[in-house]
């Protein structure tokens, strides 16, 4: 079944990353991102609680530690997201298509190499994780399977 080809400003390098590969390819400002969120969420909770407090004085700290990994979940997701979205050519990505030129050139690109799979749980594998990143809030899926199916 093939792929419907999106219209964008950018060129395409990948439609269905590996996740070890968009992980790498992640820029400073994703790791910044990253870390506003883990430092912002449990900044709000503490605001929070200063201004209406609700527990008893010194009792929040299990609670900030949640609010710190919560914050750190989702500051990954957001990053994850956004360096996706420059594999699609949605956002600039000239860093990635040259980084991208080198990997082909060297043969060393992840999530291209030879898979296990029949070609068929390939193929699934492909249908199931294609723009799945659109909808990381509700259900993280993530491509961790080699297959044959990229552009």
């Amino acid at each position: 079944m093939l792929q419907k080809q999106l219209e964008s400003e950018f060129p395409l390098i990948d439609s269905d990353p590996h996740f070890r590969r968009v992980v790498r390819y992640f820029r400073p400002s994703d790791y910044y991102y990253m870390a506003g969120s883990t430092l912002a969420f449990p900044g709000a909770l503490w605001l929070m609680e200063s201004a209406s407090p609700a527990r008893g004085k010194g009792k929040l700290s299990a609670a900030m530690k949640l609010s710190a990994a919560l914050g750190l979940c989702g500051g990954f997701l957001y990053a994850y997201q956004r360096s996706t979205f420059r594999f699609w050519g949605w956002s600039e990505n000239e860093r990635e298509q040259q980084r991208a030129r080198e990997e082909a050139q060297s043969g060393t690109v992840i999530g291209q190499g030879e898979s296990s799979l029949s070609d068929e749980m390939q193929g699934v594998a492909h249908r199931n994780s294609v723009f799945s990143q659109l909808n990381l809030a509700v259900l993280p899926w993530f491509n961790v399977v080699n297959h044959k199916y990229h552009s």
